[in-house]
């Protein structure tokens, strides 16, 4: 993945369209996930002497537990499209900062409820019959 991350707005502008045509299409996935960023220039550790764990640990090993100052918040989405379909993978980023996440959540929440309802449900009717057609030929009897 390229180390470009977009705006917020194309972020939300190419989520909205991921979604519609994964909507549009036969079948498909989008897979939504979010980290801190804890590594980069704008984070610091902090400057305190590492002190002693209750593991006899050096608590300098776990800094990033106890950040200064809140951490900003990685967004990706992506439509799963693995090695045979390569070239249609649809990858994007976003970097929210701490300041920015309650303004950011809403909109997403939008989007993703957007998104969700326009989506078909699984049919599993197939998954159905399958299932009552083990029933009827064990009917509650052992095999011997």
């Amino acid at each position: 993945m390229s180390s470009h991350h977009l705006s917020v707005d194309d972020f939300f502008l190419r989520l909205a369209d991921l979604f519609e045509t994964t909507r549009t299409a036969d079948h498909g996935s989008v897979f939504l996930t979010q980290k801190r960023l804890s590594h980069g220039p704008s984070t610091s550790s902090p400057s305190s002497p590492p002190s002693e764990s209750h593991n006899n640990l050096p608590e300098s090993l776990f800094a990033d537990l106890h950040p200064a100052a809140p951490l900003p918040v990685l967004m990706r989405a992506t439509n799963g499209k693995m090695k045979e379909d390569k070239a249609d993978k649809v990858k994007l980023s976003t970097v929210v900062m701490p300041d920015r996440l309650e303004g950011f959540y809403a909109r997403y929440a939008e989007i993703w409820k957007a998104g969700m309802g326009g989506l078909r449900k699984r049919d599993r009717s197939g998954r159905k019959k399958k299932k009552a057609g083990k029933r009827k030929v064990g009917d509650g009897e052992k095999k011997i």
